[in-house]
């Protein structure tokens, strides 16, 4: 990446894009994100420290919570609000336990299964799963909808939701709101205050190791939850929560934590921190435009989005994949990701791998 490439952009943003390894040719921060410096230099000294018994529980504890607070800046709540996991389908389970019997939930068709399995397994309470193209979503919400679940960008096609309509429509149906911002969260601005409950894993766009995950509840949404998952880090004292019979839950958000796994953290830490530093507009900016000036390249119809799909009927995942660029496929499509370690010569190099 050239320094006149990063002219236009903000100290911070031209910082952040440094962190990462140069000219890689990887198209694929929907799949995972590359690691910062940052993350590889805490991993490396915390295997050493480790490697001579220098780590503790409680200094990794001071690590999940640092974590924590840097996501909550990140996504615009409490830092109350956040719970710390590992995974997102189990998060969801955590939701999908609630729903009562028989109630409907409303599902994206196509959607990432971790946002729709877990209720298909409520079935058994007579817990019924229906499935709507991502554009009728908000106009699907009724009286009988006890929840609407969703992901901000979808994982096959990169296509952004129409979050506002989808929560005024759940508004006026006292719907509860469910948005996993995996795909979203560190391109794309996200407000996690306007829904009941979110869910992200952090190792995509947040380019943190995997198994760093954060659910956000409202206060309203979290009268209507249990904390099914409620173990020792869960407790009001954590280190007062390690042995029965008697627990008492964190009063917050906490109450839903998973026991973290604590190197995953350390790497998370810094990733964490860089991008709740960063103006999220101006990354969207960024990758959308480049996903906009690839769709001109390759003569198709500018998506506005950081992940640019096109079905592939055969051929084009593998022409990239010779030319020594790293793109995904799903549902039948190719998937071309720009995040902040791509420029102009990533756009050129996909081009020229499929017109050459």
């Amino acid at each position: 990446m050239t320094d006149s490439t990063r002219s236009s952009w903000s100290p911070a943003l031209v910082e952040a894009s440094r962190s990462f390894a140069p000219r890689t040719g990887y198209l694929a921060a929907c799949t995972m994100g590359l690691p910062m410096t940052a993350t590889l230099e805490a991993q490396r000294l915390d295997l050493d420290t480790w490697r001579t018994g220098g780590t503790s529980p409680i200094e990794y504890g001071a690590v999940v919570e640092e974590a924590r607070v840097a996501y909550a800046a990140l996504v615009a709540v409490p830092v109350e609000r956040v719970a710390i996991g590992s995974q997102t389908s189990s998060m969801v389970a955590v939701v999908a336990a609630a729903v009562p019997d028989g109630a409907e939930v409303i599902c994206v068709d196509g959607d990432f299964s971790s946002m729709v399995f877990p209720f298909l397994q409520q079935r058994h309470r007579g817990v019924r799963v229906r499935s709507v193209p991502l554009a009728e979503l908000a106009d699907a919400v009724s009286d009988d909808t006890w929840l609407v679940a969703w992901s901000a960008i979808q994982s096959a096609t990169g296509a952004v939701a129409d979050d506002a309509a989808i929560v005024a429509a759940a508004r006026r149906h006292h719907v509860l709101t469910l948005c996993d911002t995996t795909q979203a969260a560190g391109v794309l601005p996200v407000d996690a205050s306007r829904y009941g409950v979110t869910v992200c894993h952090a190792y995509k766009w947040l380019c943190s190791p995997r198994g760093a995950a954060f659910l956000t509840v409202s206060v309203e949404a979290a009268a209507r939850l249990r904390p099914v998952q409620a173990g020792w880090y869960a407790g009001e004292s954590v280190w007062g929560s390690c042995y029965g019979p008697i627990m008492e839950l964190a009063p917050d958000a906490r109450a839903f934590d998973v026991s973290p796994a604590w190197p995953v953290w350390v790497g998370a830490l810094p990733a964490l921190r860089a991008f709740a530093g960063l103006d999220m507009t101006e990354v969207w900016t960024r990758a959308s435009g480049l996903g906009d000036l690839l769709c001109d390249r390759l003569d198709i119809a500018r998506q506005g989005q950081a992940i640019v799909t096109w079905v592939d009927p055969g051929g084009d995942l593998e022409a990239l994949t010779a030319a020594g660029l790293t793109a995904s496929g799903r549902a039948g499509r190719v998937r071309i990701a720009f995040h902040l370690w791509n420029d102009e010569d990533d756009v050129e190099a996909v081009a020229g791998a499929l017109r050459g």
